[in-house]
């Protein structure tokens, strides 16, 4: 079973930019798929982007598309998420997902980190 531990949120303001980590202990890294999603107040956790077990093929949900960027390392078992031109609307708390599937675009997560608060403000 893998742990996973997400670090690098913080506050910052409209059109800042922050890199996000999460490493993972516990399972053999490389053979997970990795993803990253987000749960803003009062609203379902949503899927933020995806990345294949080697790193060849990555994932993005339209809202993020163009200003964030997956990539993962896994000789450090971590996995990143490059957040640029952020807005106020991707506050949220941020979480790491580690799956086995990648379907319809998207990562099925079977493990969670603890998550990460993002806050943007305008």
């Amino acid at each position: 079973q893998v742990q996973l531990v997400e670090s690098g949120g913080g506050l910052v303001q409209a059109g800042d930019s922050l890199r996000l980590s999460c490493a993972a202990s516990g399972g053999t890294f490389s053979s997970y798929h990795m993803g990253w999603f987000r749960q803003a107040p009062g609203k379902e956790r949503e899927f933020v982007a995806a990345i294949n077990r080697g790193g060849s093929n990555t994932y993005y949900s339209d809202s993020v598309k163009g200003r964030f960027t997956i990539s993962r390392d896994n000789a450090k078992s971590t996995v990143y998420l490059r957040m640029n031109s952020l807005k106020p609307e991707d506050t949220a708390v941020y979480y790491c997902g580690a799956g086995n599937t990648i379907a319809s675009k998207r990562l099925y997560s079977d493990y969670w980190g603890q998550g990460t608060q993002v806050t943007v403000s305008s």
